[in-house]
């Protein structure tokens, strides 16, 4: 599944925060995210993150 910015932001809304890098991609494997977007979240700087906007500026930050 290709989620787009607004879309994705939605999804980790409803995740349980603090979150770890690892279980992101197990959450994003587990609901079907295409291969870019596992990749982005593999590719994230931090191993934890306390709030949907931390992982938000850090995908930004990627860019």
């Amino acid at each position: 599944m290709t989620l787009d910015a607004m879309e994705l932001q939605e999804y980790l809304a409803r995740l349980d925060y603090p979150v770890s890098k690892e279980d992101l991609v197990r959450w994003g494997q587990e609901t079907g995210l295409d291969t870019d977007t596992l990749q982005m979240l593999r590719s994230l700087p931090a191993d934890q993150f306390q709030s949907p906007a931390e992982v938000g500026n850090a995908i930004i930050a990627l860019s």
